[in-house]
């Protein structure tokens, strides 16, 4: 198989450039400065095992640049802000042998939030779902750091909707992982993860506005929003993993070092820090406020964290610009 990377940011490029040294065939596909560094330098990946090496791995600006083939794999990796742009482009692209990519190509959303399976179901009638525990930063055009070690990350993977056993293309897919550094197990529900996870998620709004660490205030508002999360989700009835579950799967596993000098946060902290002018706290913070909304149970921390992170992208403020107490007061906990 050949994997698409679809958006070659810290997560996209550290699967595509871990499957590439393994030995899979891997497209890239980036814009921008990222397309502009990928390709005239390759992709510069920093690893615990193997430190710093540059991979030539090939890259694409866009769907217009690959010709499809019935045994690619598609990877969306983009973040859920920019899913629905991507499934326009790519899913009525033309795959060799005849059909287009919505028809024929399997689809994997390596991506926080539960709403990018949705989407993609809309467009692509093979689609498969990621929980994603990978630690990465990307704060320089065609630099990825994947801290974690013994292994890269834990992508946990299962068919959406779920099926009752395994196709060989997501046990393939898994095989693949395996061999590239990744724990990949198989889930009969990988949507009980994803919820999961997205519930340990909306902290990473914390931390893109306060930086990470924070003091008894930072830890009052993300209690706050977690408690309001489990409120939404039990109304909502949604089966999610627990943060003992959530914590098994990294313990001893997907271990992130702690390295002296300026912390780097995590994914919506380098969305700030990059100055992208987007942030996906629509959907995390903001998709605790949609259920909330819809069975009848407030979220107005969530509300507010999602209504700062928005302020702070769209202004292009520096992660980390409210303290702890002026965050709290913010968000009515002062």
């Amino acid at each position: 198989m050949r994997y698409i990377i679809i958006g070659a940011g810290a997560i996209g490029g550290t699967i595509g450039g871990r499957l590439h040294e393994s030995g899979h065939q891997v497209v890239l596909v980036a814009r921008g400065t990222q397309y502009r560094a990928l390709r005239e330098h390759g992709l510069e990946l920093t690893t615990p095992d193997l430190g710093t090496r540059v991979l030539p791995v090939p890259v694409a600006e866009g769907p217009q640049e690959v010709e499809l083939g019935p045994d690619d794999v598609l990877v969306l990796a983009v973040k859920t802000q920019d899913t629905e742009a991507a499934l326009v482009a790519w899913a009525d692209r033309p795959v060799a042998g005849g059909g287009t990519a919505g028809e024929r190509l399997p689809l994997l959303c390596a991506q926080n939030g539960v709403e990018n399976e949705r989407l993609a179901l809309r467009r692509f009638a093979r689609v498969l779902g990621m929980c994603v525990l990978l630690p990465a930063s990307y704060l320089a055009a065609g630099s990825i750091t994947a801290p974690c070690t013994p292994y890269t990350g834990m992508l946990t993977l299962g068919h959406c909707p779920p099926r009752p056993q395994h196709d060989r293309t997501l046990v393939a897919i898994g095989e693949d992982l395996v061999k590239a550094g990744f724990l990949a197990p198989l889930a009969p529900d990988v949507m009980y993860w994803k919820y999961g996870k997205l519930v340990t998620n909306l902290g990473t709004t914390v931390e893109a506005l306060c930086g990470p660490g924070g003091g008894e205030a930072v830890r009052r508002v993300m209690r706050e929003a977690v408690a309001e999360a489990h409120r939404v989700l039990d109304a909502a009835g949604i089966a999610r993993a627990n943060a003992a579950e959530m914590a098994d799967m990294r313990t001893g596993k997907v271990e992130k070092p702690a390295v002296a000098g300026a912390a780097t946060g995590g994914s919506s902290w380098q969305s700030l820090a990059r100055g992208t002018g987007s942030i996906e706290a629509d959907h995390l913070n903001g998709e605790m406020v949609l259920l909330g909304r819809l069975h009848g149970v407030p979220a107005p921390v969530n509300e507010a964290l999602q209504r700062l992170a928005n302020a702070s992208a769209r202004e292009r403020r520096a992660p980390g610009s409210l303290t702890g107490e002026e965050l709290a007061a913010a968000v009515g906990l002062g």
